[in-house]
């Protein structure tokens, strides 16, 4: 059933709501990345004395965390089921819509706002290759059918130009196109401000080449979302958010170090039992008709000190021991790592004769973390390219595509010796070379041209591809027969 304008205008005011809803988060949590932390203090006196001094500082840790598993994501291709090989056709798609690069980018915006998305829509310039974006959560949100997590009833992606604010809803069978004013701020009547809301309100936006709405030739909502830590029963977790509440610690600790470096880093002198030193006040003719305090200033720029009174003391307060505040952001960092599954040599900075063996260990919370990311991640575009093939039009490759696999780069970190020797042995017990390859870390695209190579070289040189230590094992010999065969 086609959707009419008023319902369809009325379903983006709710999705704009809810949106709206979201934005303050995903702001938020994108700052505390960027290292714009609002300092948090830990009385309103030192707030009073140090708000201005300490503007603008952090000391960042939220983005580490959230740049460790980033890193390694990378995807390397999609397998269709049937196949051996990667789709070679589907990665086309990918790498035109420069998304080797993009992906990381909205893999890095689903950790930070806890989920992101991936617009599919075809181009009537290249029906070959769909246009294919990922979408910041602050300007795109998905609508799921009651109590279901995977089936999409509509979504919405909005931006502002100018003076105005467009929304795209998507919709199974129809896409509707909207535009209105944006409000200036400015101080209305009540009335006036109605008046202004029910005028500024949304309007099917002008196309001149293609009709609004126009129809969905995909049968499916082409907005996917990539939710990142998803729950069963609430919204997705955002990376970082869990450290923001240590990080804003952190950054109280350095305040009051620095405060204390100015104030107590050095031994302090102290004077008892004597009065401030006094000069005289002199008239025109040389009379004394007063006295006044020296300016104690005076004192610490000439470095030194006259005193007359022989019950006066000299005595001294030791400077402040700093390692006290750096002893506790240490702790903080590390429960940071460990909340995080970040590993500390990421944070600390500091390696001290590790072995392989200890490293792997060291990094395994990272790498399941990156795992987890992938099973989901990967789910969401398994659906990203079955879009693209029905974009396409082919529907019978979109079905086939529904238990693919996401091919993935490998998360683990390995030493290059210890991984040839492991594949070697691998090879030994009979693994084929092509696979080897794969998890050796190269691209199914860079092993097809591997393999063109090693073909090229079996024709040039046969012989030596049978004896090479890379190449096709050779017949079994049959065991030769003892020396002393025949002889009683």
């Amino acid at each position: 059933m086609a959707t009419t304008e008023e319902r369809a205008r009325r379903l983006v005011d709710v999705l704009a709501t809810e949106l709206t809803s979201r934005t303050g988060m995903v702001r938020r949590h994108d700052e505390y990345y960027r290292g714009k932390h609002p300092l948090k203090f830990a009385s309103d006196e030192f707030r009073k004395y140090c708000a201005n001094r300490y503007e603008g500082f952090s000391d960042n840790w939220v983005q580490p965390v959230a740049d460790s598993p980033v890193e390694r994501l990378t995807v390397t291709g999609v397998q269709v089921p049937g196949q051996t090989k990667a789709d070679e056709d589907l990665w086309g798609v990918w790498q035109r819509n420069g998304l080797d690069a993009d992906s990381q980018l909205g893999f890095l915006g689903a950790g930070n706002a806890a989920r992101a998305f991936v617009l599919v829509w075809g181009d009537p310039a290249d029906e070959e290759t769909p246009v294919v974006t990922f979408e910041d959560a602050s300007s795109a949100v998905v609508l799921y059918e009651p109590g279901s997590r995977r089936r999409r009833r509509a979504a919405l992606k909005m931006w502002q130009d100018g003076y105005k604010e467009f929304a795209t809803l998507y919709l199974p069978d129809e896409v509707w196109k909207f535009e209105r004013a944006l409000s200036m701020g400015e101080q209305k009547s009540p009335q006036i401000a109605e008046a202004d809301e029910v005028m500024d309100s949304w309007t099917p936006r002008e196309m001149r080449d293609e009709p609004n709405p126009q129809p969905n030739p995909m049968g499916l909502v082409p907005m996917v979302e990539l939710p990142n830590r998803p729950l069963l029963a609430s919204d997705p977790v955002s990376d970082v958010s869990g450290a923001i509440a240590m990080q804003d610690a952190i950054n109280l600790l350095w305040a009051m170090l620095f405060t204390n470096a100015d104030y107590a880093s050095l031994t302090q002198r102290i004077v008892t039992g004597a009065e401030i030193p006094k000069i005289p006040i002199l008239d025109s003719n040389g009379q004394k008709v007063g006295e006044k305090p020296i300016d104690l200033k005076k004192f610490v720029t000439d470095r030194i000190l006259w005193l007359e009174n022989p019950e006066a003391k000299v005595d001294s307060w030791p400077a402040a021991q700093l390692t006290a505040y750096t002893d506790i952001i240490e702790v903080a960092v590390g429960h940071i790592a460990a909340q995080t599954r970040t590993p500390q040599h990421y944070l600390i900075g500091r390696m001290a004769n590790l072995s392989g063996d200890a490293l792997i260990a060291a990094e395994t919370g990272l790498v399941k973390r990156v795992e987890e990311k992938q099973l989901w991640f990967g789910q969401a575009l398994r659906e990203v390219f079955q879009l693209i093939c029905l974009a396409r039009g082919e529907e019978d490759k979109a079905k086939a595509l529904a238990s693919s696999s996401v091919l993935w780069k490998d998360p683990q970190s390995r030493n290059l010796a210890q991984l040839t020797d492991s594949l070697l042995k691998l090879k030994q017990i009979g693994f084929p070379f092509e696979w080897l390859a794969l998890r050796f870390g190269l691209t199914p695209t860079e092993v097809t041209t591997l393999m063109d190579m090693r073909a090229r070289e079996a024709e040039q040189d046969p012989v030596a591809a049978m004896l090479g230590a890379g190449g096709p094992p050779g017949p079994t010999p049959p065991n030769p027969a003892p020396a002393d065969a025949g002889v009683p």
